[in-house]
């Protein structure tokens, strides 16, 4: 009975978790303000009417850019507790830390290499 009492905290963890965050989506949808309007439902960028076609094709450069850019700040993320604890640990962590760097750092030259980096 007592590993019931347990495990009953994770049942009603369960079945609240999809409410939190549902709950402020329907009280919203609620009280939400009913006037649709045609020029509400226009296509506008910064306030800014559109003229013409508003279909605009990004280069994939961008994404790339925003990819390594991605990936080096996770690894800030990652650093950062490493060198927090840098004094405290031993020399596995040491090696597992500075393997890190140096697979990133690979992987900043592979990218460099390719060409990935260059503006075109």
């Amino acid at each position: 009975m007592n590993v019931l009492n347990e495990w009953a905290f994770v049942g009603l963890f369960a079945l609240m978790a999809p409410v939190f965050p549902a709950l402020p989506i329907v009280i919203a949808w609620l009280v939400r303000p009913r006037k649709p309007n045609v020029l509400k439902s226009s296509t506008y960028e910064c306030g800014v009417e559109t003229i013409g076609d508003t279909w605009v094709q990004f280069r994939v450069q961008y994404y790339i850019y925003g990819l390594i850019f991605l990936v080096f700040d996770v690894e800030m993320v990652f650093l950062f507790p490493w060198a927090v604890a840098y004094n405290e640990m031993n020399l596995f962590g040491f090696v597992a830390g500075f393997l890190f760097i140096f697979l990133l750092t690979d992987a900043l030259f592979y990218a460099w290499k390719k060409n990935a980096l260059d503006w075109k």
